[in-house]
């Protein structure tokens, strides 16, 4: 096969999943948002909600680093979503320097919510797909992951955020055998759910 079919043919797959990300995205991740969450909840602010739910976050750093974000940008998100009664803010007894950030009721009860009408929506759209399918076309895709970070600068400073969303274990970790950053700054005491913990892959 001559370079420029191979070319092509690269260019189609990632069109494709870049087709498929955004599908996830718009139709799946931001049109729930809408529908179980209040008005003026931006699906950034979903995802530092989901990091607080899964993470032992205790500084804005933290924050910053996970979004992506300025220390400064990572404070107003905060500060919005105290002022929305998501988020409590609290500064450490131990060290005033570490801001302590927790969950409030309204906001397991959003976050419940959201999952229950995801994966309800997530049946219905993958109905069709037999198990073996997924689980191979999955492995697939995380095999080319794994060789896209693999082949950047410093990969140790690249987190996917494998487990904010829908998967538990780190791709980064599992099949690099590195620390994500944001699990590195850390210093491992990234907080996993229950039936992970234990697990030798992570």
């Amino acid at each position: 096969m001559g370079n420029s079919s191979t070319a092509e043919l690269i260019n189609d797959f990632l069109g494709s999943t870049q087709v498929f990300a955004s599908s996830v995205n718009r139709v799946i991740e931001e049109q729930l948002l809408r529908d179980v969450g209040p008005r003026q909840l931006t699906f950034s602010q979903f995802r530092l909600l989901k990091l607080v739910a899964l993470t032992d976050a205790q500084t804005i750093g933290d924050v910053a680093a996970f979004l992506g974000v300025s220390n400064a940008a990572a404070s107003k998100a905060v500060d919005k979503l105290v002022r929305q009664g998501l988020l409590v803010r609290a500064e450490a007894q131990a060290d005033r320097r570490v801001i302590q950030l927790s969950l409030t009721d309204s906001s397991r009860r959003l976050l419940a919510a959201y999952d229950e009408a995801k994966d309800r929506k997530l049946a219905g759209v993958f109905r069709a797909f037999s198990p073996q399918d997924l689980r191979r076309t999955a492995e697939f895709l995380d095999r080319l992951s794994a060789g896209l970070v693999d082949h950047t600068a410093k990969p140790e400073e690249l987190c996917l955020q494998c487990g904010i969303y829908y998967r538990k274990n780190c791709l980064v970790r599992r099949m690099l055998r590195r620390s994500c950053f944001y699990h590195r700054r850390k210093g491992g005491a990234v907080r996993r759910p229950t039936a992970e913990r234990g697990n030798g892959s992570r």
